[in-house]
């Protein structure tokens, strides 16, 4: 072998050992740097200002009727242009800052036009590399002056490295719940999750519980609740669901009212759908606790539900060729009846879902 040859093996072996130690220590800082929070964190609530508009003495009673809307705002990301990496798109972050405020923007308009009673919000990054730092939560609040509100972290990564075009970077994300009336206690709890290396994609999932005093002493318990959608096994499915089950109806046998609503990352309308990606099984209506049902299923008029509530982030949104299904919706109790429910088509404007819009009249 002569020596240019050597000098040439030598270099490459260098190379390789070289990669290895980056990718060894690369390693080591994922997975030292991944944490989950503790289980029954308890929530700081805030107020959002003051709002003219608003009674000051509004209060929770039976009889009366509320609006509620659950809205996953994707992070202000998902213009109708965009596609996602882990759907099997391009794109890892929005396309630049001024996106994001515009869509965040966009959907805090969308959201102070209607003024529901309690807002239900889903992938709101405080600070992250896909969203430009933006912290979102900030900017919904000027949108949402008056409301009383916590948020539950789901989400916080290392710097991730993939995909190598565009790496996701570091981001921190959570779940915000708001509410006309005060939330006297609030709590965040951890879900189960894959322990294997989707762990580090799906984070930290959870769920938060804001409880909100009612006239004849009984407490409305709002649920918000985003479950795994990438590298759920048909366990931790089932698993998710069982824990939160068992806190709805603890909160339900205690004579309180129940409304848990998010995105279940499940298809939540009946029947099933031929080539469904593990992000849009079927809800497993039959495993559902006594006392409670779909309050989907208590929609007046087929037509407000035509809609679904999300799209495939595979490709640009195209009316004509795009997978959607419907993924987010409301679990209520029996003590609570629906009085409207509509999926409400924004067609995918700002965010890869649309929001559902349900009046609720509490027994």
């Amino acid at each position: 072998m002569n020596k240019k040859a050597k000098i040439t093996i030598k270099a490459v072996g260098l190379f390789l050992l070289a990669a290895v130690i980056v990718f060894g220590v690369y390693a080591f800082y994922v997975f030292n740097a991944y944490y989950r929070l503790p289980d029954k964190l308890t929530l700081e609530v805030k107020r959002n200002g003051e709002n003219s508009y608003f009674d000051e003495n509004f209060v929770v009673a039976p009889g009366k009727a509320y609006f509620i809307m659950t809205y996953n705002i994707g992070f202000g990301a998902y213009r109708k242009d965009y596609s996602f990496f882990m759907d099997g798109g391009k794109s890892s972050w929005a396309r630049d800052e001024e996106s994001v405020m515009a869509s965040v923007s966009a959907m805090g308009e969308i959201i102070d036009t209607v003024a529901p009673d309690f807002v239900l919000l889903q992938e709101v990054d405080v600070d992250g590399t896909r969203s430009y730092h933006v912290d979102e939560l900030e900017l919904m609040n000027q949108f949402m002056k008056g409301y009383y509100y916590n948020f539950a972290q789901d989400y916080d990564s290392p710097f991730l490295f993939f995909p190598p075009w565009e790496p996701h970077g570091a981001n921190k994300s959570g779940l915000v719940t708001y509410a006309r009336a005060e939330i006297t206690d609030a709590m965040r709890r951890s879900l189960p999750i894959s322990e294997s290396f989707s762990k580090l994609v799906d984070l930290d999932r959870c769920y938060s519980i804001s409880r909100i005093p009612a006239e004849n002493g009984k407490y409305l318990c709002i649920y918000n609740v985003h479950t795994s959608a990438y590298g759920g096994s048909d366990e931790i499915r089932q698993g998710q669901l069982s824990m939160l089950y068992e806190d709805m109806q603890l909160d339900y046998q205690n004579g309180n009212y129940v409304v848990c609503g998010g995105d279940f990352n499940h298809n939540m309308k009946e029947g099933t759908q031929e080539n469904a990606p593990e992000w849009a099984y079927p809800f497993p209506r039959e495993g559902l606790p006594e006392g409670f049902h779909m309050a989907i299923d208590g929609a007046k008029d087929e037509a407000d539900v035509a809609h679904n509530t999300c799209r495939s982030a595979k490709e640009p949104y195209n009316p004509e060729t795009a997978y959607t299904v419907t993924l987010d919706g409301f679990l209520i109790s029996d003590n609570v009846n629906v009085n409207y429910y509509q999926h409400m088509d924004w067609g995918y404007e700002f965010s890869d879902h649309d929001p559902v819009l349900m009046q609720f009249i509490l027994d």
